[in-house]
């Protein structure tokens, strides 16, 4: 697994050791909602971060309130979800993918700006907010033309508001009694992102490939992730028994840090574009 660096050491030979371990290795990457801060879409757990009463699977369900209240929210975080672009830190990983160092990013994140920066082997655990699916008959539709759908309904939606986005793209709104929900063209069935809701299981082939990653890869580095999510301990948990060296990238602890051989308390955008300069 490598050996621990003692706490207190500097980030320049923290990030040294981090990068003697990756040279000539073959990398997996695990990456958090704090890889997409500099993009402008907050973490779950920093400072600042909002408060979050989660719509939960069972809930959008069940009520057709509580899909009018999340969809409502859903679409008008999407205008600023949507516009985010790659930073450097995703720029990065696209590189080092591109040169041979990284073999795959598995991301807990649905905002499927990895795939947007140029990785092309990405594993999203938890779905992607561009996509919607139909609960009914499985049909697929993309995220903006189920927008314009939205807007065409509810034209009293205001989309100038100023508003709080989370890091799955939801925003908290109160006023939902006259949200007219899109239903599927195919079948008239139910619609929902594309995107792992709380009391959701991800599944198992998307776990599977991620599995995949790891397993055919010597070290594992992990960033802008708190690990507080069980499928990223689970692929923590997976690399510490194939003595895989865990080099953890992130602001503040993480359920990982005992684990790793490596802990750079910085930002994940700076580290891997100083990483990407070093190995390429």
């Amino acid at each position: 697994m490598g050996t621990a660096i003692e706490p207190g050491t500097d980030t320049d030979t923290l990030l040294q050791h981090a990068v003697s371990l990756m040279r000539g290795a073959r990398v997996a990457v695990l990456t958090g909602a704090g890889v997409s801060t500099d993009s402008g879409i907050p973490d779950y757990r920093g400072e600042g971060a909002p408060v979050r009463t989660p719509m939960t699977f069972q809930s959008f369900l069940a009520s057709e309130q509580a899909r009018r209240r999340y969809w409502a929210g859903s679409h008008l975080g999407w205008r600023t979800f949507g516009s985010a672009v790659p930073n450097r830190g995703h720029l990065a990983l696209a590189a080092l993918e591109a040169g041979g160092v990284v073999t795959g990013v598995v991301t807990q994140n649905v905002d499927g700006l990895h795939r947007r920066a140029g990785s092309r082997r990405v594993v999203e655990l938890h779905g992607t907010m561009d996509r919607v699916v139909c609960l009914t008959c499985g049909q697929a539709f993309a995220r903006q033309a189920i927008a314009d759908r939205l807007e065409a309904l509810n034209p009293q939606i205001r989309l100038d508001r100023a508003i709080r986005i989370a890091p799955d793209g939801d925003v908290e709104v109160d006023d939902v009694d006259a949200m007219r929900l899109p239903e599927c063209t195919v079948c008239g069935g139910v619609l929902k992102p594309d995107v792992v809701f709380f009391g959701e299981f991800v599944p198992v082939e998307t776990f599977d490939a991620a599995r995949s990653i790891v397993q055919g890869s010597d070290v594992l580095l992990v960033g802008g992730s708190s690990l507080v999510v069980n499928s990223g301990m689970r692929l923590i948990e997976l690399a510490r028994r194939r003595k895989m060296p865990i080099i953890v990238v992130n602001r503040g602890i993480t359920k990982g840090d005992s684990r790793a051989a490596v802990k750079i308390d910085a930002g994940a955008s700076e580290v891997f574009d100083r990483m990407a300069a070093a190995l390429l």
